[in-house]
């Protein structure tokens, strides 16, 4: 008879599902992957098979190319959609169901169950409700494998239709120009407008050119996100008393100078940290996160109540003290390559 959980082993690019020979979320190319998201620091292109839910196929297939057919003159790939609550059976006896994570659009954690023992893979998550993707949802399992982005106790995410009433305010202020909001592509700026929207925003808002294709593919994943303009396509008259938002590389570079009179604004976790948003020139931070913060991550343990946690990457020392302190079995990964925040 085998060891206990001696089918799940972490590497440090990734854990390996062994007796499936597939990895979750591998940061190299493999045979056969499992991907919770499609954030870069998760997924990848290049693997021989890529099994995820529909909605992170399509942004893996629009940002890394997976799914590639035969004849297409590249290397192909295959892809094999799950959808949430689906369970398929991995080689070995695996078993594996994607559930919502509440991260971005698709995310899930991935239940895996083999020899009556259940293994729950996070990826990265948060417990705030998100217009944009599915909320999260709690799974018993003996072994709880989380992040810690924001695993320190100062960390705690204000509500964000606080965030939203300031920035609107802000525009209210600068009728003359406009809030030139940053934002990551991927899941921070769907989520910011679609938050503008339900906070009453309604006039169009302004996209830098490389937020368009990944908006248009949450619109035609059931995501509204109201009018969308380019702002190559119009003049800085046109712009003045908008929204506009773009990746937080454009706040500051040459492309800015095309707006009208810009505040500047960054939507993210990290603007809870004031030499971060200096360091930006960011004139308006808004903490805005798609990241459990520390009480969510400290409430998630506790609701799921695991034999054990494993803990990928983040501020993984205090998380594991706070294990410690509640007579919680708890271990550290150290898997590499991960962000400190994909926002």
């Amino acid at each position: 008879m085998s060891a206990p959980f001696s089918w799940i082993r972490p590497e440090p690019w990734g854990v390996h599902v062994v007796p499936a020979d597939c990895w979750v979320d591998p940061g190299r190319a493999v045979d056969r992957a499992l991907v919770t998201h499609g954030h870069a620091d998760h997924a990848r292109g290049g693997h021989g098979e890529t099994i995820a839910t529909p909605e992170t196929l399509a942004i893996m297939a629009l940002r890394y190319r997976t799914g590639i057919e035969e004849g297409s003159g590249e290397m192909p790939s295959k892809a094999t959609p799950v959808a949430y609550g689906e369970t398929i059976r991995l080689p070995g006896g695996v078993d594996a169901t994607f559930v919502p994570a509440g991260h971005v659009l698709g995310s899930a954690q991935v239940l895996l169950e083999h020899a009556g023992e259940r293994v729950v893979i996070t990826g990265d998550y948060k417990r705030r409700a998100d217009p944009t993707c599915a909320p999260f949802e709690v799974v018993a399992c003996d072994i709880f494998i989380t992040e810690a982005t924001f695993g320190l106790p100062i960390f705690t995410h204000p509500p964000i239709e606080q965030e939203m009433a300031k920035l609107l305010a802000a525009l209210r202020g600068n009728r003359d120009g406009c809030v030139l909001v940053g934002a990551y592509a991927l899941g921070k700026a769907q989520r910011v407008i679609a938050e503008l929207r339900a906070a009453g925003h309604q006039d169009p808002i302004y996209l830098h050119g490389a937020m368009e294709k990944m908006c248009r593919l949450y619109e035609e994943h059931g995501v509204p996100l109201g009018e969308l303009r380019l702002v190559s396509d119009h003049t800085k008259e046109e712009m003045r008393g908008s929204i506009v938002v773009a990746p937080p590389s454009a706040l500051n570079d040459r492309w800015s100078r095309r707006l009208p009179n810009a505040i500047t604004a960054m939507a993210s976790g990290w603007m809870r940290v004031r030499q971060r948003a200096r360091q930006r020139n960011v004139e308006l931070p808004l903490v805005i996160s798609d990241h459990a913060d520390w009480n969510e991550l400290t409430a998630t343990i506790e609701e799921v109540d695991p034999a054990e946690t494993w803990i990928t990457h983040g501020r993984e020392e205090a998380l594991l003290r706070w294990c410690e302190l509640g007579q919680r079995r708890a271990r550290a990964l150290a898997l590499v390559g991960r962000e400190d925040e994909d926002e």
